[in-house]
């Protein structure tokens, strides 16, 4: 069977500012498992270029496949892109089936078969094992009926399988990495990169965050087998830099370890890049040494709050102490940090911007990354942001890069002014000046100059973004009446 996967190009900032890209590891998990079942499938990625939507049809229509399957890890904000374009597939291929696949999809399926009738089936959770059998009974003309996880039309009918049930064996399922030309795919300013998983799931339950529940338990790749194939994707293609997609790839200190040694009695120069925890790092101070050993060039730590009342409200299960402490233990042992914060949790007041400011500059991490806290229905805070007003219906924008609600205290162009002003202070101080431009550690060196690079380069997109092209509601309609639970997605 032909089958055709498509990733669409992203209106995010992080995917149009960077030279960088990094291949979509979500359709490539889903086409390992479908060529060792002896389907014959073509990747095309639309976020190189990028393509135009003409492109990836022409594409789309020279393979005529039997069926296309669309995914994004871009989640909300890439949802209306990929409408869209299946919309234009349909009236190119009207005799393939689309599937659409993904975390959005996954809890909107609802709306999106009501509203998206090119659209044939949804993949709710892991799709590996769904879209094994759903392929089988595309090929064979049988009835989906029964395969877990799968929503699907049936006549004028919507049907609607039992949730699928994760994946125990990480291993049981391969990347089709033969499905990329790695020339193509680069991060950490032009080195050929990949971006991996090593653990599915979190076990803690921040309320901003939908992946425990998409995700369900945590699990693990077999740490030696995992750190052969880093190996193999650097002596068989290049690779030098690995980003890591998990949420918590540290959560068990056993497991953990077990990989760093692996990687290091592999031998290979490949420099690491993922997130992590604060709590940790901080667990594993002794162990700091092994990490660098084995790559580890820069941790993101999920910071989200300065405020200690806050990190309590939305369940991170940190301190500021123990925030401060990673910082302190990664520098120390050679790895740059990315703090990340993120305004909007609460209704802040501009002595609270003022605060954050302060804090983050005692914090002193290398590199730092705003966000704003974006009400994903999958997620509880969207519950607690209910009676909040929506400014921004714009659902690609959706990104976490833009604000989505609303402030009483704040306008949003104080806002904007605050956070960009706290980016600036930050990276500007003369200790990230030296670090970037002066210090010893050449690797380290290249990598703030690159990020500094793309820094630079977001920051005027976004002032000129933010002023000449966004548009906002005035003042705004509830999160509740935007968006309801059982309702239509709003339109904007």
């Amino acid at each position: 069977m032909r089958i055709l996967l498509i990733n669409v190009p992203h209106p995010a900032i992080g995917s149009r500012i960077p030279d960088d890209h990094l291949p979509p590891l979500g359709l490539l998990s889903i086409g390992g498992p479908l060529l060792d079942a002896g389907h014959q499938v073509r990747l095309v990625d639309g976020e190189l270029g990028p393509l135009s939507k003409e492109d990836i049809c022409a594409e789309a229509v020279a393979f005529d496949p039997q069926a296309v399957l669309f995914g994004h890890s871009g989640s909300t904000s890439a949802h209306p892109v990929i409408a869209g374009m299946s919309r234009a597939i349909r009236e190119r291929l009207p005799e393939a089936r689309i599937v659409y696949g993904g975390v959005f999809p996954t809890y909107h399926w609802r709306e999106i078969l009501s509203e998206e009738p090119q659209i044939d089936c949804i993949v709710r959770g892991e799709g590996e094992a769904a879209i094994l059998e759903l392929a089988k009974a595309l090929e064979r003309g049988t009835s989906p009926t029964g395969i877990r996880g799968l929503v699907y039309r049936s006549g004028m009918e919507i049907r609607a399988n039992p949730d699928s049930t994760p994946t125990r064996d990480l291993d049981r399922f391969r990347v089709g990495w033969e499905l990329i030309d790695f020339k193509h795919y680069s991060y950490w300013g032009g080195k050929r990169a990949v971006v991996v998983q090593f653990s599915r799931g979190c076990p803690h339950r921040c309320v901003y965050c939908g992946q425990r529940r998409f995700w369900a338990r945590w699990r693990h790749r077999d740490p030696v087998r995992f750190a052969r194939e880093l190996a193999w994707l650097h002596r068989e293609h290049g690779v030098e830099v690995v980003n890591f997609a998990d949420e918590n790839p540290t959560v068990s200190r056993d497991v953990w370890r077990s990989f760093l040694d692996a990687l290091v009695a592999e031998n290979v120069n490949l420099t690491l890049v993922g997130s992590t925890r604060a709590d940790d790092i901080v667990r594993d101070a002794d162990l700091l040494h092994l990490y660098k050993k084995a790559g580890w060039t820069r941790f993101l730590l999920g910071l989200e709050n300065t405020d200690e009342s806050t990190l309590k409200f939305i369940q991170k299960g940190s301190t500021i102490a123990k925030d401060r402490e990673a910082i302190r233990l990664l520098r120390q042992a050679g790895i740059l940090s990315m703090a990340t914060w993120a305004v909007g949790f609460a209704e802040e007041r501009d002595r609270n911007y003022w605060r954050t400011l302060r804090q983050i500059l005692s914090y002193d991490p290398d590199q730092i990354q705003s966000l704003h806290a974006t009400p994903h229905r999958w997620t509880p805070y969207f519950r607690i942001a209910a009676g909040r007003n929506v400014i921004q219906p714009d659902l690609r924008l959706w990104d976490y890069k833009h604000q989505v609600l609303g402030s009483r205290y704040v306008a949003p162009w104080r806002v904007f002014a605050w956070v960009k002003l706290i980016e600036a202070a930050v990276q500007a101080r003369p200790k990230a000046l030296w670090r970037t431009f002066l210090q010893p550690d050449r690797h380290l060196r290249h990598g703030m100059r690159w990020y500094s690079k793309i820094g630079l380069r977001v920051w005027f997109h976004e002032v000129r973004s933010f002023f000449f092209h966004e548009r906002r509601r005035k003042p705004g309609i509830t999160l509740d009446r935007y968006w309801p639970v059982q309702g239509r997605i709003a339109k904007g």
